[in-house]
């Protein structure tokens, strides 16, 4: 079964002196779908780089996996973990075919033929196109697919409703809520309904760290929006 992770007294910076994350903890637990809010500005993005081994300006007193330390840039951890990204223009001369196949080597995983999402995200007419060819949302699927294929013990999402569409962003709700299955899912999204209809836990941050954290059982729409009205996160 996979493992949690946790981060404890996380700070970071783009410019030192200007913290952009201060004093944030938290633990993503085993098997755990969890959504993750706040306005522009809160640091969403920057804390899902820091996991993603991609932003070096941070310290933190702790991180670690199943009770272990670790580095989020260390070998043994990249394998462990996948990051769709808000936008994405790299490989952009690989077809999706090709990514997936280069994606799965370096996971030391036979590439699978995901016809299933492929299929549930409609995807079937962009297989063998250069994804720098694709439009946003349907290099956005791209991205998904892999992810959802490769089926890592972390998967990070930053706003992958963006760009989708209606039947795409249904299908990817369904491989949201049910990947709990697989390993440990957290995602970023700016809307309320994309959280309350999939995630089994809310993190809504505001200034840099975690303001409040809603459970399953008290996951409340009005009350979430509520906290962002008020400012009282």
């Amino acid at each position: 079964m996979a493992g949690g992770l946790s981060v404890r007294n996380l700070n970071a910076w783009y410019i030192p002196g200007k913290p952009v994350l201060s004093g944030l903890s938290l633990k993503l637990k085993r098997n755990e779908v969890l959504g993750l809010m706040g306005l522009n500005g809160a640091g969403k993005t920057t804390l899902l780089n820091i996991l993603s081994g991609l932003h070096k300006g941070f310290l933190a007193d702790a991180l670690e996996a199943e009770g272990k330390p670790l580095t989020f840039r260390e070998e043994a951890f990249k394998k462990r973990r996948y990051t769709v990204f808000a936008e994405d223009h790299s490989f952009s001369y690989f077809t999706f075919r090709e990514y997936l196949s280069y994606v799965f080597r370096a996971y030391g995983k036979q590439a699978p033929k995901a016809d299933e999402l492929i299929q549930g995200f409609g995807f079937e007419a962009y297989e063998n196109k250069l994804l720098g060819d694709l439009s946003m949302g349907n290099r956005k699927k791209a991205f998904l697919i892999t992810a959802f294929a490769l089926k890592p013990e972390f998967l990070f999402l930053d706003e992958p409703v963006n760009g989708l569409d209606f039947a795409g962003t249904e299908f990817l709700y369904q491989q949201i809520k049910g990947y709990g299955a697989y390993g440990t899912l957290l995602f970023s999204s700016h809307i309320l309904e994309s959280i309350t209809l999939t995630a089994e836990r809310v993190l809504v941050m505001e200034d840099g760290r975690i303001g409040r954290n809603f459970s399953c059982r008290n996951i409340d729409a009005e009350e979430i929006r509520r906290s962002f009205l008020t400012g009282r996160c």
